[in-house]
């Protein structure tokens, strides 16, 4: 689709649809338009995306497509747009298929030779990241760590002279083992910073020292969705460099 022909017909394809991690607001004209006009919604929680179509007054017939049948849905999906369909893929938050599911039916489509639209939207990672005053020059996302503490340690060892930032996602109620593991395996003087609630009304950011932050952490609230990052060794905030 041509963004500066909003008019034109949608063609039949695989739309990934941008949506807000936190405000509402910054739902794009453009995704709005594909919700509006698409033939099959797929979405991580028919519940949650039943809401934001209830905002938008968009009636379009939904489908569960999540971590639990993903595999039996992709090939599904890609029969539609196959079919001449438009299927628009949501998550609860982000962009599909970043750390939510959308990678597989995208494989299928894109197996098969069928159109794969992405429809941009605010992403957590790039979000955080930008806003934390650490190096964005590069950097790895990782995603959730496993939730065991010896497989987050591992991942730590692995990746400790890294030369580029460190990006998780962390859910509240592993968050404070987190720290406690980067501050054990990395130091209590690396640098790193947490995003909490990004974008909504209590969005918080805690930047310093590994020790500094744990601190700042266990005294502000521990509900929400958390993004870590881990500056590279040796990078403090007050270095002009």
């Amino acid at each position: 689709m041509d963004a500066e022909a909003p008019n034109q017909q949608l063609p039949a394809a695989l739309y990934l649809v941008g949506t807000p991690i936190g405000n509402r607001h910054e739902l794009t004209p453009r995704a709005v338009e594909v919700l509006e006009r698409a033939d099959v919604i797929a979405c991580e929680d028919t519940r949650h995306a039943q809401r934001l179509l209830s905002h938008l007054d968009v009636s379009a017939p939904l489908r569960a497509y999540h971590d639990h049948n993903e595999r039996n849905q992709a090939d599904s999906l890609a029969d539609l747009v196959a079919e001449g369909k438009r299927v628009a893929l949501v998550t609860d938050a982000g962009m599909p298929a970043i750390s939510d599911p959308g990678f597989r039916v995208v494989r299928a489509c894109r197996a098969r030779g069928l159109t794969v639209t992405p429809i941009s939207g605010p992403s957590a990672v790039t979000v955080a990241l930008a806003a934390s005053g650490l190096p964005t020059d590069g950097f790895l996302f990782l995603g959730f760590l496993p939730p065991k503490t010896a497989a987050r340690k591992r991942t730590f060892e692995r990746w400790r002279e890294l030369e580029y930032t460190l990006v998780f996602y962390e859910s509240t109620h592993r968050i404070t083992k987190f720290v406690d593991d980067v501050i054990e395996i990395l130091g209590a003087n690396r640098c790193m910073a947490i995003g909490r609630e990004l974008t909504k009304l209590h969005e918080t950011f805690y930047v310093g020292t590994a020790a500094e932050v744990r601190t700042k952490l266990l005294a502000g609230s521990l509900k929400g969705e958390f993004v870590v990052m881990i500056a590279k060794p040796g990078y403090q905030l007050d270095d002009p460099s």
